[in-house]
């Protein structure tokens, strides 16, 4: 368990070394040429409550899942289904043939992470969100993603740091606040 957290911390070292001040790289998808995305991460940036946060954070979700290719859109939805039914192994099959058409699209990258993390291969996951926040340092999920992966495997400094990039752009994230306070405690310690 000790070595998985070493891994981790250094593969979490190296994503947030090229992902800190750097603007999202401009994937071939049409999410990433969207003028309207940046607007709603500006605004949920500044959004004063959780359920504005929430409907904000859906509409980006939702623009994430465009990829501007009808082809990809279809195989995205036939992999979501796939894992609805509990079958990450095809929804992998599936995301490849994405990423064959559309490699700059962040989400598919995501999704793909998420179906690895269904099949207990976090090695694969995070690889695979590295690829995310490479195309997209303001992908909140794969960074709360990363975080669980993270404490899953023990580094809970990894773990806070990439729960506090994911805050960073969704504050008003879910759960994650808790999260967040206990992990400060235990890797900061308690003032007496």
């Amino acid at each position: 368990m000790r070595r998985h957290a070493v891994l981790f911390s250094t593969v979490f070292a190296l994503l947030l070394a090229l992902c800190v001040g750097s603007p999202p790289v401009r994937a071939q998808g049409a999410a990433s040429a969207d003028t309207r995305i940046e607007r709603l991460f500006e605004r949920l940036a500044r959004t004063e409550n959780a359920t504005e946060a929430r409907g904000v954070a859906m509409l980006i979700q939702r623009r994430w899942m465009e990829s501007g290719s009808p082809t990809a859109d279809l195989l995205m939805r036939r992999a979501q289904d796939a894992m609805g039914d509990r079958e990450p192994a095809l929804a992998i099959e599936l995301i490849d043939r994405i990423l064959a058409i559309e490699p700059g699209w962040a989400e598919a990258w995501n999704r793909r992470a998420i179906a690895f993390t269904m099949l207990d291969d976090p090695v694969s996951a995070i690889a695979d969100i590295y690829r995310v926040v490479s195309l997209e340092p303001r992908h909140f999920a794969a960074w709360a993603g990363l975080g669980t992966l993270l404490m899953q495997a023990g580094d809970e400094t990894g773990a806070l740091r990439s729960f506090e990039r994911a805050l960073a752009v969704h504050p008003h994230l879910p759960r994650i606040d808790t999260i967040v306070n206990r992990l400060r405690r235990d890797v900061d310690g308690v003032e007496l």
